[in-house]
Order: C-alpha cells, then sequence, then structure tokens
C-alpha cells in the first residue's frame, strides 16, 4: 500500500523532492569544512533485522575498500547484536550507534513512554560507548530527545515527502539543538540524500541517478550529504534478490562516482566527528523556523 501511495504522490512533490532549493541556506557564522574540503559526506546505517546483522561486515569491508567510513545504528532489543561485531566494527574505524530499542512507532505518543524507553536507551550508550540516536522510521521530536546521553541525533532530513511523519528541517547543514529542561544540548544530523529504502524498493529504481544529482548539488552548495543505507534490503555478490532488496552493487556505484568526480575535496567524518566539529566551532541555528517544525510534538 504504501508504495501505491508513495508513486502517486511523487509527482506532487517535484518541487521539493529529491531537491527543496531552500535548504540551501548557510548557516549565519558559516566558515567552512575543515582544511577547505567543498562538502561533507557523512555514510550511516541502519540496521532494522537480524538479516541487516549478518550482512554488516560485508558493508562495511566494501566501504573500506573504497576509503570510506560509516555508522552503524543497531536495534538492541529486536534481535541479537554480537558484542565481537560491534568491536569488530569499531576496531575498523566506523561507528556504532542506538537505533531505538524495537523498531515500533510508539516512542512519541506520549512524554511517559518516551522518557521510560530513554532510560533503556541511555543504558545502552553507555554500554556500548556510544553517543549517537536515531529513532526508527524517523519519527522525532528534538525537545524530547534531549533526554538521551548522545552527542548527536540523526532522526530527521531536509525533506521526505514519503515519510511517515514528513516535516523536513529543510537544511543541508547540520543543526544545534539547545538544552531544555529534559537535558542537554545536542547536534542534529538530517539525512540528505533520499534513503536506499525509499529509491529501491519503493519506487523500484533501477539505477544511482538520483542519489548522484542530489550530491551534486550538495556539493555546489557546499553542504552535508548524508546518506542511510540499510543492510538489510542490499543483496551481496550477486546473491539472488528477494522481494524487498536490491543489488549492493548500487551502493558500491555511488561511492565510486564519490571517489572518482570529487576526490580531494569532501570530507567523509563520523557522524560523532561532524557533530563535535559542528559544537566546536559554536556554529549557530541557522534556520531558527526549521528546528521549531522538527521539534513540534506529534499529534
Amino acid at each position: 500500500m504504501r508504495k501505491k501511495f508513495v508513486r502517486m504522490q511523487w509527482k506532487k512533490y517535484r518541487d521539493v523532492w529529491p531537491i527543496d532549493e531552500r535548504a540551501a541556506t548557510l548557516p549565519s557564522s558559516w566558515s567552512g569544512w575543515p582544511e577547505g574540503k567543498r562538502f561533507a559526506l557523512v555514510l550511516t546505517h541502519d540496521v532494522d533485522t537480524a538479516r541487516g546483522i549478518d550482512r554488516c561486515l560485508d558493508l562495511a569491508a566494501m566501504e573500506s575498500s573504497l576509503g570510506f567510513r560509516s555508522s552503524f545504528n543497531m536495534v538492541p532489543e529486536r534481535y541479537p547484536i554480537p558484542k565481537d561485531l560491534r568491536r569488530s566494527l569499531t576496531g575498523k574505524g566506523f561507528e556504532v550507534g542506538v537505533h531505538g530499542l524495537y523498531h515500533d512507532g510508539k516512542y512519541f505518543e506520549s512524554l511517559e513512554i518516551f522518557l521510560a524507553r530513554a532510560q533503556k536507551i541511555n543504558h545502552y550508550l553507555k554500554e556500548w560507548n556510544a553517543v549517537g540516536f536515531r529513532t526508527p522510521s524517523m519519527l522525532h521530536n528534538l525537545e524530547w530527545i534531549a533526554a538521551l546521553n548522545i552527542e548527536y541525533d540523526a532522526s530527521t532530513f531536509d525533506t521526505d515527502p514519503f515519510e511517515p511523519q514528513s516535516d523536513g528541517v529543510r537544511t543541508i547543514f547540520p543543526i544545534r539543538v539547545p538544552a531544555n529542561s529534559l537535558g542537554k544540548g545536542y547536534v542534529e544530523l538530517p539525512y540528505t540524500l533520499p534513503q536506499d529504502f525509499t529509491l529501491f524498493v519503493l519506487f523500484r529504481e533501477t539505477s544511482i541517478e538520483i542519489w548522484r544529482k542530489k550530491l551534486d548539488w550538495i556539493a555546489e552548495k557546499g553542504g552535508m550529504a548524508l546518506l542511510n543505507v540499510h543492510p538489510d534490503y542490499m543483496a551481496f555478490n550477486g546473491a539472488e534478490r528477494g522481494p524487498e532488496e536490491y543489488p549492493a552493487s548500487y551502493y558500491k556505484e555511488f561511492l565510486e562516482y564519490v571517489r572518482r568526480r570529487y576526490q580531494g575535496v569532501y570530507w567523509n567524518p563520523l557522524p560523532s566527528e561532524i557533530a563535535r566539529f559542528w559544537k566546536r566551532n559554536g556554529m549557530s541555528d541557522h534556520i531558527p523556523a526549521a528546528k521549531e517544525r522538527a521539534g513540534e510534538r506529534r499529534g
């Protein structure tokens, strides 16, 4: 049903997806990326199922072979997560974050529910030595998320009208979220390239043209290209594909395109590194209205 719905809506949103020109506004105190790089490239992965867990090392190996690093967000109470897997990823220079507790849509139904889950999420953040979080299904309330002991959250996007909670923050840069009565401040990292699930599962795209187009636009504007790719939906090594899978070669082609066209002009930090850069340089909230929209309570 969702596939049919989003395809019907695609034409309606062509003026704001995959590119919303309004999202390119520079932060008011912007002084550029480290070492004069033209743009930042942040690679993240949500591991939604045990099938995805089994493919994490294959995905990490692909990225390492091409000189990239990324983060893997895992759901601690949905499937078994081997300690050796987390240690292996971090030992190879990757990052591990917490992806909710369960993969359901109840996080922001009430503050009571969220705070109860926040206690458990904080436990896993400490146990994993993790500093980043992303809510399943990109549900978000930036005010409440401050209750988590994190340096960054990644539960929003610049523009994505096809998400269940579709209020984009309308920026291709990080956002500083201030401290409030629930907790300390943190940095919000919206994804700015369409998710693989949207392109290859919902829309059944058979090329990376939309990724290339959006990346080129972000590079031109000097923003942050943040991508969320799921190992759950990737078929590696020519394996037979299931009904909700696409060839892992699509993602490899994208990485090769980045390296070939933008060699030497992009910065590929881990999410924690870009969050610390943003905080260390005292970057201000450059589009306050965007932050306020994303922080509105659902319902």
